[in-house]
């Protein structure tokens, strides 16, 4: 089992709900529980991100905002939340789409606890993963915003190999500047090197063809 962090049920089924919640918390997990998948968004919306890891388990079939309505609607709010998914009547054409929405699992109500817990530690990782990936992402996004418009332009050609001397000719800028643009845009990146210097671009998703091709 992953560590301990929190579990979101959300089912219409108040014994369900209640027995499902006992046992995770018998498994050191906090949980709290939802009688609709509205109940849960507009919690979500009023709440500060974890510490720790957290997934949604969920039924299917619920009156209002079904399960997969309520997957799609925290993937368009860009929670990052992964779902398990709890059904006693499930179908083939439900399980394909909550998988193409990311969920970590598809299992009946009946299945055994370990296999509840094993999906729900899966779900834990996935969301400890992703979260740092975003955490990574949020941080290069801040050391590339302190680049200028022009060292942006400067590093677009860079990173595709460009001299100095094209550059400037593709910019219409001196060589000179050129040099003193490539300075500062390692100096902020904290970079040594054009390699280094590519792979950060790479990572922030920023590897793109400048806007003027050099001759």
């Amino acid at each position: 089992m992953s560590p301990a962090g929190t579990v979101y049920v959300v089912d219409d089924d108040a014994p369900f709900r209640t027995a499902i919640a006992r046992m995770l918390r018998l498994s050191a997990l906090t949980v709290e529980t939802f009688a609709s998948g509205t109940e849960l968004l507009t919690r979500l919306g009023t709440q500060e991100p974890l510490p720790g890891p957290e997934c949604v388990l969920t039924d299917l079939r619920m009156p209002g905002l079904d399960g997969l309505q309520l997957q799609e609607a925290c993937t368009a709010a860009g929670l990052g939340l992964p779902f398990v998914f709890l059904t006693g009547q499930g179908d083939i054409p439900s399980a394909v789409s909550a998988m193409r929405l990311g969920a970590v699992d598809f299992l009946d109500k009946r299945s055994p606890q370990h296999t509840l817990l094993g999906a729900v530690g899966r779900a834990f990782e996935r969301h400890t993963r992703s979260r740092t990936v975003r955490v990574e992402q949020e941080r290069l996004g801040r050391r590339f915003a302190a680049l200028t418009e022009r060292e942006r332009e400067v590093l677009a050609h860079v990173v595709h190999g460009r001299m100095n001397k094209q550059i400037a000719a593709a910019l219409g800028i001196h060589e000179r500047t050129v040099k003193l643009h490539r300075s500062a845009i390692t100096t902020k990146l904290g970079v040594r090197s054009v390699a280094e210097l590519t792979a950060l671009t790479s990572q922030a998703g920023l590897l793109v063809e400048p806007p003027q091709h050099c001759p």
